[in-house]
């Protein structure tokens, strides 16, 4: 594979091919209502934020594609609401006029027929790079780690935890992110949030969704709190903030 990374501001063209990307999103992830915030308007906005990766011998395909955006931290600290929290503070500034100080990773998707062959890696690589060419000091993730699915029960803080014996993070996407000179700060506790009707849920997940509790739901972190009487599921997703000094 002959590939080239650049900009979305770099290469406008390939917009329309980078929402045909295929990629191994679940349904319900789709489904976070802050995500409206930001998607329709990535390509007008946050050009210079997107990343797009093509094959030079197929070049209107795209099989790699990052997101990102710029906000205003200030002395705050980390939010614990992630993922979401970074799409309203960016949205917040941009609406202000208010000048960024940080910028955020959002999402890196590597086309499903190409994972596991190394392109996350480049994909962050050349996020970092491009973050730091726009004059900023640090690239911030809330981190989706990929393997947590696979232990639901198990407590955000503990799983980000979890260590090899050459110390580096049991989970693969986090250890790319460690590799990359990322330090895991924190939890971020209530990263996304999606909130839907019991029929939203079925549709979305093919479950029944007929009992009170907690629902394990495929390629979830946590398990799916749903409420059968108030005719509602939430799930919470807790992510791990990572930060890259790119000084």
């Amino acid at each position: 594979m002959d590939l080239h990374i650049s900009t979305l501001a770099e290469r406008p063209e390939l917009g329309p091919a980078l929402w045909a990307m295929a990629d191994s999103w679940p349904p319900y992830m789709k489904e976070d209502p802050a995500a409206n915030l930001y998607y329709p308007i990535a390509e007008t906005e946050f050009a210079e934020f997107v990343l797009v990766a093509v094959d030079r011998d197929q070049p209107g395909s795209l099989v790699a594609r990052a997101f990102s955006v710029p906000f205003l931290l200030g002395e705050e600290d980390l939010p614990d609401n992630g993922w979401d929290g970074v799409l309203w503070r960016a949205t917040r500034t941009r609406r202000r006029g208010d000048i960024p100080d940080t910028v955020s990773a959002l999402e890196i998707t590597i086309r499903p027929d190409l994972q596991g062959k190394g392109l996350s890696a480049l994909m962050l690589g050349a996020l970092r790079d491009q973050v730091a060419r726009l004059g900023f000091e640090q690239l911030l993730a809330p981190v989706r780690p990929n393997g947590k699915h696979l232990q639901p029960w198990m407590p955000m803080t503990e799983y980000a935890g979890l260590r090899r014996a050459d110390g580096l993070p049991m989970d693969a996407w986090l250890r790319v992110h460690v590799r990359a000179g990322g330090v895991i700060t924190k939890v971020a506790p209530r990263s996304m949030v999606v909130a839907g009707s019991l029929a939203e849920w079925r549709s979305w997940t093919g479950l029944p969704f007929d009992e009170s509790g907690q629902v394990e739901v495929p390629d979830a972190l946590v398990p799916v709190h749903c409420d059968v009487g108030q005719d509602h599921a939430v799930y919470v997703e807790p992510n791990v903030w990572v930060r890259h000094s790119l000084r």
